[in-house]
């Protein structure tokens, strides 16, 4: 009986010290790595230029002193990682800028996690792709992050599916090349967009009106062979 029972208390001291060190390694608490627990999704609503965006942009690009948050994103994790794409002005030259910023409020804690240039951003910019009459005419490159840009290429391919017989859904894959011409009341974006419909993938040059009132029509497509 006390073979037995010297037995059970050092197979009981065994387990009580496998459960400390295992304790000990994870902290007794759930680790803090940004184990993603969600998808990217765009930022709620209006949100996209909220006081809490525009706080984020500040730290992700306080060394700049123009700004524009061009769209914003989230992403839950340990806290939230933000996806923001700044429009900035570096030695006078606007650029686009990707920043990803991992905030927990509970601690307020704020980092910094990535910070890339994107493209540089020509003489049009969203602002420009409301129509203006002292706008001269002709075409421009317009980036292909703008979100205007980014709502005439969805226009685009939701109108290419009511058109289209195939039950197959299109989906947008990229923009490839944006451009821009000014009219009197409206501005037309030339648009090459790279789609798959049942996992082929296809190409097509648009073209999308964007009126004065915000609205959007497809006034011509063409597959780019």
């Amino acid at each position: 009986m006390r073979v037995i029972r010297s037995t059970a208390i050092l197979i009981l001291f065994l387990l009580s010290a496998f459960g400390l060190s295992e304790q000990g390694k994870s902290g007794g608490f759930c680790s803090e790595e940004m184990a993603t627990l969600g998808g990217v999704h765009d930022s709620h609503g209006s949100s996209q230029n909220s006081d809490e965006i525009h706080s984020l942009a500040k730290f992700a690009v306080d060394e700049h002193n123009k700004r524009r948050v061009v769209k914003a994103q989230e992403q839950t994790v340990a806290g939230k990682l933000h996806h923001l794409t700044l429009e900035v002005m570096d030695a006078g030259k606007k650029k686009l800028y990707e920043a990803k910023v991992w905030v927990k409020p509970w601690l307020n804690f704020k980092e910094l996690q990535e910070f890339k240039h994107v493209e540089d951003v020509p003489t049009f910019t969203s602002s420009d792709l409301g129509v203006k009459q002292e706008q001269t005419s002709g075409l421009k490159s317009v980036p292909v992050h703008d979100p205007v840009v980014e709502e005439a290429a969805k226009h685009a391919i939701k109108t290419i599916q009511q058109r289209s017989n195939s039950l197959l859904p299109y989906e947008l894959q990229e923009i490839v090349h944006a451009n821009a011409e000014m009219a009197d009341d409206h501005t037309k974006l030339h648009l090459v967009i790279k789609t798959t419909r049942g996992g082929k993938e296809e190409k097509f040059k648009v073209q999308v009106q964007h009126n004065n009132e915000g609205a959007f029509h497809l006034s011509h497509m063409e597959p780019d062979n």
